[in-house]
């Protein structure tokens, strides 16, 4: 008996390193503000995957009303 099975598609991980980095980048184009809660992510990161964020959100306990600014942290300053 042959089975033939399909791969499992690839499911991008969405690791809190990336989220933050994600985060800080739209903070840095002016697409969102570290006052917005963390679900606005949702309008950037695709709906199948939306799953995987919010576990990896949750197992390093943020809330998705909580705060950008919470998620990437301070900001670091150059002084001139």
């Amino acid at each position: 008996m042959n089975t033939h099975t399909l791969p499992a598609p690839h499911r991008p991980h969405y690791s809190i390193d990336i989220l933050q980095e994600e985060a800080r980048q739209l903070v840095d184009r002016g697409a969102i503000s570290r006052q917005q809660p963390i679900y606005i992510l949702c309008d950037y990161i695709p709906a199948r995957e939306w799953v995987c964020v919010e576990s990896e959100l949750e197992r390093f306990e943020y809330l998705l009303r909580d705060r950008i600014g919470d998620l990437i942290g301070s900001e670091d300053w150059d002084n001139d």
